[in-house]
């Protein structure tokens, strides 16, 4: 898979990546190499990465457990301790290796450590593979509210090794998967076409499947990379499945939702918003929810869920002047960025679902 190249960076996959790898840190002249990881990708990824990283300039590995719980600022004022600790400075590089929370946080944690140090994302779950370590967002959560502090800046580059998904496990690989399927219907109808027999396909189709993903959101990123306009198509589907995903997150009687999972249901009501606004057709809607719904297992809501979920949404970094604005489908493949929907049509979403 050939490299894609982004504003300032570039993207590499595979054996790519180990190359760019060892003539970055041959070329550049580094202190020390800090690798961020949490717990479960140490026990699965690191020593893999490790077997591939040939370097003699020091390596110090940074561990913290792994979960969207502890993508927190107190989990980064951990780190600044132990890089702080451990002799970083201006001149070191963090690599972050890990799913969507590891490259998200470390991201973040490189921004800001003695103003900025270099940084190299290397995801290991699909999700982060084709979202989360693409684009340049870096930050955490603030409490339950997803994604509330942070900066955009570019990583180094990113790097892509498809075999690491060997170690996940299904539900992982759906969830990222949900992004993919977002790609899809907000840019390229070509692309989700191929989403609707997935039975058929291969480790080579689904390498190619990233490339193009990879590729669909770096295209976006690159034509409005502050997200002052047509970025905001990728919020296809977070503005109510990232409220999904913080009720689930801090409800002790429910089971917490996966990003992709929450994602996915997002996906199915706001584009019951767009059926209702008129911008899709009803065949589309149907082709949409009978898509999804055969891939993710459905969710159940009470009112009272409903009620706490619609309450979250005032938190929504798309938000302006109070008012919640959406991403809504401009049929498959297109989409309409900062639409206003009241609460009654949001309920009938909901409802729809149910059916």
């Amino acid at each position: 898979m050939h490299t894609i190249q982004a504003n300032g960076y570039a993207i590499h996959f595979n054996e790519n990546s180990y190359e760019y790898l060892t003539e970055t840190l041959l070329k550049e002249v580094y202190s020390k190499i800090f690798i961020i990881v949490d717990s479960e990708t140490a026990q699965y990824c690191l020593p893999d990465f490790l077997a591939n990283l040939a370097t003699e300039v020091p390596i110090e590995i940074i561990e913290f457990d792994a979960g969207e719980a502890f993508k927190t600022i107190e989990t980064c004022v951990e780190i600044w301790h132990a890089l702080t600790e451990l002799g970083a400075d201006r001149k070191s590089i963090i690599l972050n290796v890990g799913g969507g929370v590891v490259t998200d946080l470390g991201g973040f944690v490189a921004c800001t450590y003695k103003r900025g140090v270099d940084f190299i994302n290397v995801p290991t779950t699909l999700l982060a593979m084709v979202d989360a370590s693409v684009g340049g967002k870096n930050g955490v959560d603030l409490g339950s509210l997803k994604n509330q502090v942070g900066v955009i800046q570019n990583p180094k580059a990113v790097l892509v090794d498809t075999h690491f998904l060997e170690t996940l496990p299904q539900t992982q690989m759906r969830s990222g998967l949900a992004e993919m399927l977002k790609h899809g219907l907000i840019q390229d109808k070509n692309y989700w076409e191929q989403f609707k027999d997935l039975s058929s396909l291969d480790t080579d189709d689904l390498n190619n499947l990233i490339h193009q993903s990879v590729a669909i959101k770096n295209n976006v990123v690159a034509q409005d990379p502050t997200e002052k306009g047509i970025r905001k198509a990728l919020n296809f589907g977070h503005t109510l499945g990232h409220a999904i995903e913080s009720y689930f997150l801090e409800s002790d009687d429910k089971t917490t939702l996966l990003h992709g999972e929450a994602i996915a249901v997002g996906m199915i009501l706001e584009a019951f918003l767009s059926l209702e606004k008129g911008f899709i057709n009803t065949a589309a809607y149907q082709e949409i929810k009978a898509v999804i719904s055969d891939i993710y297992p459905a969710v159940v809501f009470t009112e009272n869920d409903i009620n706490a979920i619609l309450n979250l949404l005032i938190h929504d970094k798309k938000n302006e002047f109070g008012s919640v604005r959406f991403v809504l489908l401009n049929g498959i493949g297109d989409v309409k960025i900062n639409q206003e929907v009241e609460n009654p049509l949001i309920y009938k979403a909901f409802e729809d679902y149910k059916n």
